[in-house]
């Protein structure tokens, strides 16, 4: 092996590919496979995967002799796949948290069943029927783990679920999904009816003074055993994982707490019942600490359901009750008094004691009743609103909606209140400089966003506003203002009533349009456009630059969304960020993209799976651009995005035919040929020709190198890329009654046309793809029967050396794309001497005979350390050494030059002589080495001394 082929596999090792996904059967064939898994940082597929999958394949039906469907049978494998679902649960110490969010309703129905079967709970009867302190630690357990499953998912199926848009039908997909409602329907039915009594079990846990234990992957072994083999270790024993007594009346408490506090929206009296046991977790959580929990409590959500909770109840502590916010705001909302309202939310833009959330509901109902019919409250909401938004800009979030659709229409009062607002929120003295940047540039967007100069010098001229912005900030937010209106005096003394007139509509539009072009910011953008359709609503605003431009497939979409300000925004903002990709600015061309999945997400899952494909695009080329030019190995998030964007099945979804280049490329560059190999879809393969082209690609590269047989994969890429080049023939008689010959350069005979091909190749980085693309093309254009000079590349072997039809074959065009390929992978590696060869080669074979010295003296040096070694013979073969003599003899130029003599050093006598004979003899200049160096030191070439070992 050479040493450049050394330091390739050397620098390809230290890039392992994605390992493949562990199935679930093997998990079955080998015992300890499990636990070795399941103690991996990060294994993949992820144990809640395998509870689904082992759970999956447990219930099964099956299908008799008669074709008539059987429920599953109780045989061993199902048995010990159950098993291995309890296993990886209790590896999870069965945290109901980590259990409810990855599993579905019904998987952890039968999970849970299974556990009370192997914990040897008798079938069939009512859990409040069983006295749990007589029942061994683990059973109780179990029952325990069942029923605060049951009360929790009771809660949980309460709340409000946003319902998730349908795409387009698929009957498999829609007929399971309907499945699955319909037995989570049945089950939730099940546990409704069952509520009482499992409250009554929880209620009596409480009682239990006593440490329980869970079963862990130890016990579940121990049971799984014969009774004989379990050396004296029983249910009733101290194995498994201890849970202790005030750890189990903690969590009991809290899901009590939860389902009382459901069930206080029809019964206010539980609510007093929701308050002891919030209250109780509470003590137990500060007796304990959070931390030495088995069972984790959202300490947040506590404390949300323990405010709620004063509120709701009646308190002999009036002081106390009144202390909280969220008491005040209830009763302020209660009694109608909308001042103490207002006040009690300016008060909070100091401390920040609200959730947003919290902020943004009362803001919701305010309106809410507003709308029906009460037009006192209109102030009250633009109040709040100012409140909400000066609270956000504070903390760095975007402004909301609602409050660009209360100031469409300011008035002098409300910039007197916003500005109230602003002073009493920020501490000058105390707060950050970013605080203070942040509320300097909301307050100067707001200027440029006012058309009445009054309002402008009302905010202007403000203590707040001089404090927040310095003197060339107002300059340049003055020539902002002078640039935008010409009617803004810009003077400190009045100015004749001809410049106050103000502009006309036109203008204005004529300025938003300007800074629409300009921006890139989603929010500012937005606005204009919500500015411009309030203006006018004639106008498509997405056509005012043709530099905005969005490939059809996308464009036909959008022009059919219905709203014209919608339409407008989601295709500027694409074209923006499109533009912003093209131009390698990929931070605004990722917040645009993200603003517009986030618009079309509402509206169009068509439109959201084009918006996640061009994202899955962006951080492509970000991290091309970024990590992966120092050669760091993308995260395995993305690499699975990869694939799972090739393997996408939706109908109807418009496809750029650039990302799945993309997609193929960067799998090829990041070597992962096992996927593109083996893991591949074939239907995948059949329909896409990029991915076709990469799995030859990359089974080619694989096999390198390799024994005879190997070459099969070779010949398969062989035959696509000759067919890529191939042309069709087609005849025409001419004026004459002649019969001409047409060749069409770009035939319709490959999976794709050669100016396609050659774009995906200059996608590709990776050494070896490149090498192997390049010996293949060098090997076509060596077929050619008119050939006269050969070009030697690394792997040539490897490929057919016939063609069945030469004529078919573009050879003008293989040759183009050789010196083409060349180029562009010479940019890639430039001290790569197999390349360097291979441009020498080039140069030689047209005759350029100083050009191809130039690249072969390269060639010498990269990788002789500057020829203090000698050149290894796979690089100055037989074929460069005759190629250089013949150059000297037909320039005239004698060998005695030093770089020549190096070259001959290591040509044999038999025929150097017979090389350099006639040349060397004809020529009577004895000073010619005079002209040789100077031939060596035009621009561009090399000149390098060389140790003189013998004279030729």
């Amino acid at each position: 092996m050479s040493a450049e082929a050394a330091d390739r596999e050397a620098a390809t090792s230290s890039r392992p590919c994605t390992p493949p996904q562990t199935s679930w059967f093997e998990f079955l064939l080998e015992e300890a496979l499990l636990e070795q898994h399941l103690q991996k940082p990060s294994p993949d597929p992820p144990p809640v995967q395998l509870i689904v999958q082992f759970l999956e394949q447990a219930s099964k039906p099956s299908v008799n002799e008669q074709n008539q469907v059987q429920p599953p049978p109780d045989n061993k494998r199902n048995r010990i796949l159950k098993l291995l679902a309890l296993k990886v649960a209790a590896h999870l110490k069965w945290d109901l948290d980590v259990l409810e969010k990855s599993l579905s309703v019904p998987v952890l129905n039968m999970l849970l069943n299974e556990l009370l079967c192997i914990s040897k709970v008798p079938p069939g009867t009512k859990h409040v029927d069983v006295d749990l302190s007589s029942l061994p630690p683990t059973t109780a357990m179990a029952i325990l783990l069942y029923n605060r499953w049951a009360i929790r998912t009771i809660v949980q199926s309460s709340f409000p679920v946003k319902q998730v848009k349908p795409g387009p039908p698929q009957l498999n997909v829609m007929s399971q999904v309907q499945q699955e409602k319909e037995l989570t329907d049945n089950i939730l039915k099940v546990l409704k009816e069952q509520a009482a009594d499992s409250i009554l079990v929880l209620e009596g846990a409480l009682k239990l003074n006593k440490d329980l234990y869970v079963h862990t992957i130890r016990t579940l072994d121990l049971l799984a055993m014969e009774p004989g083999m379990v050396n004296g270790e029983t249910e009733s024993s101290t194995a498994g994982l201890k849970i202790s007594a005030e750890e189990i009346q903690c969590q009991v408490c809290y899901d009590l707490g939860a389902i009382y506090f459901q069930q206080g929206s029809t019964n206010a009296a539980v609510h007093e019942n929701a308050k002891e046991k919030f209250f109780k977790t509470k003590e137990l959580i500060a007796k304990n600490g959070s931390s030495s929990l088995h069972f984790t409590i959202d300490e947040e959500r506590l404390a949300g359901y323990c405010q709620a909770c004063g509120v709701l109840t009646s308190s002999s502590d009036d002081a106390s009750q009144q202390a909280t916010p969220y008491s005040q705001i209830h009763s302020c909302m209660k009694s109608g008094n909308y001042q103490d309202l207002v006040k009690i939310f300016l008060e909070d833009n100091l401390t920040l004691s609200l959730p947003v959330q919290f902020r943004q509901s009362v803001l919701r109902e305010l309106f809410q009743k507003a709308q029906q019919g009460n037009d006192a409250l209109d102030e009250v909401c633009f109040k709040v609103c100012v409140c909400n938004t000066v609270c956000d800009v504070l903390q760095g979030r975007t402004i909301d909606i609602q409050f660009c659709q209360l100031f469409l229409k300011p008035s002098k009062e409300k910039i007197d209140f916003l500005l109230e607002v602003c002073s009493r929120s920020i501490n000058l003295e105390n707060a950050s400089e970013a605080l203070k940047r942040k509320m300097a540039a909301f307050l100067k967007n707001l200027c440029l966003g006012l058309e009445d100069l009054q309002l402008v010098f009302m905010i202007s001229s403000h203590e707040l506003f001089i404090k927040l912005l310095k003197d060339d900030e107002r300059k340049l937010l003055v020539d902002q203002m002078r640039k935008r209106s010409p009617r803004i005096n810009l003077c400190t003394k009045p100015v004749t009533s001809f410049y106050d007139i103000p502009a006309s509509a036109s203008v204005n539009i004529g300025q938003l349009e300007h800074q629409l072009i300009l921006s890139v910011d989603p929010w500012r953008i937005r606005q204009i456009l919500i500015e411009l359709h309030g203006m006018t609503s004639e106008r498509q605003f997405w056509t005012i630059s043709n530099k905005w431009e969005v490939p059809n497939v996308y464009g036909n979409v959008i022009l059919g969304i219905k709203d014209n300000l919608t339409r407008d925004l989601v295709y500027i903002l694409m074209a923006k960020g499109l533009h912003c990709c093209a131009i390698k600015d990929f931070v605004h061309a990722k917040q645009l993209f993200a603003a517009c999945l986030e618009l079309v997400t509402e509206f169009s899952p068509k439109l959201r799976q084009v918006m996640l494909n061009e994202m899955l695009l962006l951080d492509i080329y970000t991290h091309e651009a970024g990590a992966g030019v120092s050669g760091e190995r993308p995260p395995s998030d993305l690499i699975s995005r990869v694939r799972g964007y090739l393997e996408m099945r939706v109908p109807d979804i418009p496809l750029r035919q650039v990302i799945a280049e993309e997609c193929v490329a960067f799998l090829l560059n990041w070597r992962e040929n096992e996927y593109l190999t083996m893991q591949v879809p074939l239907p995948l393969v059949q329909t896409n020709p990029y991915v076709k082209l990469g799995q030859l690609l990359a089974a080619t590269c694989k096999e390198l190198p390799g024994p005879k047989e190997s070459r099969r994969t070779a010949k398969d890429l062989w035959e696509v890329v000759v067919q890529i080049c191939s042309v069709s023939n087609q005849h025409k008689r001419g004026n004459d009654g002649r019969v001409s010959l047409i060749k069409h350069r770009e035939s319709t005979l490959g999976i794709m046309y050669r100016s396609e091909l050659l774009s995906f190749i200059k996608k590709l980085r990776e050494p070896l793809v490149l090498t192997t693309i390049l010996s293949l093309f060098v090997k076509l254009h060596n077929v050619r029967e008119d050939i006269v000079n050969d070009i030697a590349a690394e792997h040539i072997s490897i490929w057919p050396s016939s063609i069945p039809n030469l004529q078919s074959v573009d050879f003008e065009a293989v040759a183009v794309t050789v010196k083409e390929l060349v180029s562009y992978a010479l940019t890639i590696n430039a001290n790569n001497h197999f390349w360097l060869i291979i441009q020498a080669d080039i140069y030689f074979a047209t005759n350029q005979y100083s050009a191809a010295l130039h690249y072969y003296l390269q060639a010498g040096a990269v990788c002789s350390d500057f020829f203090n070694k000698m050149v290894p013979p796979d690089v100055y073969t037989d074929q460069t050494q005759r190629a250089e003599l013949r150059r000297s003899a037909v320039q005239g130029c004698p060998e005695r030059g030093r770089t020549v003599t190096y070259l001959c050093q290591s040509v044999p006598e038999a025929w150097h002589c017979a090389e350099r004979g006639p040349a060397y003899l004809a020529s009577d200049k004895k000073n010619d080495q005079v002209l040789f160096f100077t031939q060596l030191s035009h621009p561009g070439s090399y000149f390098m001394p060389v140790p003189q070992r013998s004279r030729l």
